[in-house]
């Protein structure tokens, strides 16, 4: 698979998570108030945190012997199992379109989008660690499409629902369209779990 293609399927995976990030920009299409910024924000603070990731594993990758490497693999593992099962037992009717909130200024809201974004340990987990670890094997230029295809799914991602929540404001707020989107998410993280499994199987029978 390309590695461009392997990294948006994989960012996009992790980013349509039901979160109060994506609630947040959702209102603030709903809205009409600083969409762009707002979508802006969250795109490139993903870009960097992609990329700090992915930087991270490549700068200490002389220090991955196979034993590391497997460690960092079992909690990869439990972090997909973890991650399945929030998206199995997810609460579709938790989700709030509130179009009655008022901010009271644009650094509020600037704010409130840096702590939904910066403030959500989800997002370290999702982008560093994960996307990070996923990479930590690939060739340089494979890194770079990696971390380029991610990024541009957090962009069409975020202005996706910025620009369009107001017109799909009848359809986003209905179960079956997000029961649609996990199943999706579920079987491609179920996907990579195997992966990861079978890389953890070889692994094992190197060291041992």
């Amino acid at each position: 698979m390309d590695f461009f293609v392997l990294g948006f399927i994989t960012g996009l995976s992790l980013i349509l998570a039901i979160g109060a990030q994506n609630i947040f920009v959702i209102e603030q299409g709903l809205k009409k108030q600083l969409v762009f910024i707002v979508c802006f924000i969250c795109s490139v603070s993903d870009f960097l945190l992609i990329f700090l990731g992915i930087f991270l594993f490549e700068y200490f990758k002389d220090f991955f012997t196979e034993r590391v490497e497997l460690i960092f693999n079992i909690f990869l593992i439990i972090f997909l199992i973890y991650f399945i099962y929030t998206k199995i037992k997810i609460k579709y009717g938790s989700i709030n379109f509130n179009k009655d909130i008022k901010f009271k200024s644009k650094s509020l809201i600037i704010f409130k989008t840096l702590a939904f974004t910066f403030l959500n340990p989800h997002v370290y987990s999702d982008t560093v660690f994960f996307l990070g670890n996923i990479s930590k094997n690939f060739l340089l230029t494979d890194k770079y499409l990696f971390g380029f295809g991610a990024s541009v799914a957090s962009f069409l991602f975020f202005f996706s629902i910025g620009y369009l929540s107001q017109f799909f404001s009848k359809y986003l707020n209905k179960q079956k369209i997000w029961k649609l989107i996990n199943l999706f998410i579920i079987i491609f993280m179920s996907m990579l779990t195997f992966y990861i499994l079978l890389d953890i199987f070889n692994l094992n029978n190197r060291i041992f």
